[in-house]
């Protein structure tokens, strides 16, 4: 029986671990319950699958936390990065919301639909995407991700399968759907471009996400509200995607999973479609998990 994740109780208040500086160059930290930005750097060497395995670690982030003593870190003109370092793989689920199924006109599948992005794509929440090269169908998807905390292998339960989570994030599923669809072979060539899985900006760990099949999942382009759903609506809730999977893959800490998107992606639009153009200004949330923002430019 796999052993609960290390939880990060700070009073009654969410603690938020995120990753903050240039790219390839980012200090842990976290936001304090007053929304302060503190510095992580003397306690921890970074939010990676060392530490989310790692208990005492992760009670020495709970002390430290609780202290109050940590350094206060300027947020003006820190880039916030991917929550999670050195991440192993991105497993993607596809067509997990009735909803988004329906818009597709796809029927709801009997298995999780299961694709790899590399981890390569994976950016930082607010950070530029890149629109490919002959892209003319590049299509948002605001996720939930699951960060894996304990190596999951031939899991039983529901249980068992959550208490391998060490936390929650929101996920950006950006994909090409003419590269994805119409260009032959599997997925891969429509969801590893360049970019491609903005992650953050928090991690938030498990225990303070009490139901991660009662979250709100909204998104908005040039503020137009483009996804307003709900991961009530998944098909294969968060447990038995992460049970299913344990029997295809050996899930690692660090590993994160994205685990579908709700309704309302520019592909499920009446003709003429409103695909992702250079300029355009994509926004997106999850309850308690923060909020991204993104500009696209040219590749």
């Amino acid at each position: 029986m796999a052993v609960p994740i290390g939880v990060l109780d700070h009073g009654s208040e969410t603690v938020k671990l995120l990753r903050v500086g240039t790219a390839g160059n980012e200090r842990p930290a976290l936001v304090d319950e007053n929304g302060a930005l503190r510095d992580l750097s003397g306690v921890i060497g970074d939010i990676d699958a060392s530490l989310l395995a790692d208990d005492a670690a992760l009670a020495r982030v709970r002390e430290a936390a609780a202290s109050g003593a940590l350094p206060t870190l300027d947020a003006t003109g820190l880039r916030t990065g991917p929550p999670v370092a050195g991440i192993g793989k991105v497993v993607g689920i596809g067509l997990n919301y009735h909803d988004h199924a329906r818009e597709n006109g796809a029927a709801v599948p009997e298995e999780p639909i299961v694709f790899l992005k590399a981890p390569d794509t994976v950016v930082g929440p607010d950070d530029t995407v890149l629109i490919p090269r002959g892209s003319r169908k590049t299509d948002w998807e605001a996720e939930l991700a699951v960060v894996v905390g304990r190596t999951a292998r031939y899991l039983e339960t529901d249980a068992q399968a959550l208490a391998c989570v060490a936390g929650y994030a929101v996920a950006h599923d950006v994909s090409e759907r003419e590269f994805q669809i119409e260009r032959g072979g599997q997925w891969d060539k429509g969801k590893n471009c360049e970019t491609f899985t903005p992650l953050g900006p928090w991690l938030v760990t498990a225990d303070e996400v009490p139901d991660p099949q009662a979250l709100g999942v909204r998104l908005w382009v040039n503020g137009t509200l483009r996804q307003d759903g709900t991961t009530a609506e998944q098909i294969f809730p968060v447990a038995e995607v992460v049970r299913y999977l344990s029997h295809f893959m050996t899930l690692y800490p660090g590993d994160v999973i994205s685990t579908g998107t709700p309704a309302g992606v520019a592909m499920g639009q009446p003709e003429p479609k409103p695909y992702l153009r250079a300029g355009d200004m994509v926004e997106l949330e999850i309850d308690g998990l923060g909020r991204q923002r993104q500009s696209l430019k040219p590749a």
